[in-house]
């Protein structure tokens, strides 16, 4: 397997104590807390990354790389896959499952989303799963990152986004919230030992964007094209932006 690359990080980001810490449980965990829908929701946003057959697909804040090892199985050999972060840890474990699941075609790259360490329009997908809202949400760099994101790609490049969303229906979104904070933030604090990293994840999910902003907010930056997929009653969805 590729050792991958290590770019030189010139400030820590917001989050990344809280993501440096958690790792241990975090697979475990994200299993159990959403009923393991998210493997559900990840494949099929591999699978819109490979429509077309891509040349080189970057899986943009990897974390411990679900979303590239689901990649790398269904790739024909063709596609080159890259696999960014910038938590140490969480880098470490992705190698590592890839490792176990004998996969050799994933570069992984400790780098930050800031500052891409990739040339002008080199890839052909951008993929990120469950880490746009981290991004975005009340995040001060958040143009520097979509700005990143819109560099790197192609033209007609895909931005394939797979992310917590807002319910439309009113009786749904109050049940979301109410798992979010009973289920999320208190037994998934628990059971991680990190309180204040679970509060986090409930709260950006409570009060992220609806589908319509991320639209605007994409098309604002670049983007066209944008469509947008409901799960489960709009818990959550895959958005698609073309460059």
């Amino acid at each position: 397997m590729g050792t991958g690359t290590d770019s030189t990080k010139k400030q820590w980001r917001p989050l990344e104590k809280m993501f440096n810490e958690v790792p241990a449980r975090y697979d475990m965990l994200n299993r159990c807390l959403t009923w393991r829908l998210d493997e559900r929701w990840r494949k099929t946003a591999a699978r819109k990354c490979l429509e077309g057959k891509p040349s080189r697909v970057l899986d943009l804040c990897t974390g411990t790389g679900d979303l590239s090892i689901r990649l790398a199985r269904e790739v024909n050999g063709e596609t080159k896959i890259h696999a960014l972060d910038y938590s140490q840890p969480m880098l470490s474990k992705a190698r590592k499952k890839a490792d176990k699941a004998k996969l050799d075609n994933i570069e992984f790259i400790h780098g930050d989303a800031a500052s891409l360490p990739l040339e002008n329009e080199v890839l052909d997908v951008v993929g990120i799963a469950f880490a746009f809202r981290n991004l975005t949400y009340k995040n001060p760099d958040r143009e520097k990152f979509l700005y990143e994101i819109h560099r790197v790609l192609k033209p007609q490049g895909r931005f394939v986004i797979v992310e917590s969303s807002q319910p439309h229906n009113a009786l749904m979104r109050s049940m979301f919230r109410l798992y979010l904070k009973v289920f999320v933030a208190g037994i998934g604090g628990w059971l991680s030992g990190h309180k204040g990293a679970y509060r986090y994840l409930a709260a950006s999910a409570r009060n992220f964007y609806e589908p319509t902003e991320i639209s605007q907010l994409l098309s604002s930056n670049g983007f066209n094209e944008v469509e947008h997929r409901p799960f489960l009653g709009g818990i959550a969805g895959l958005t698609v932006a073309i460059k």
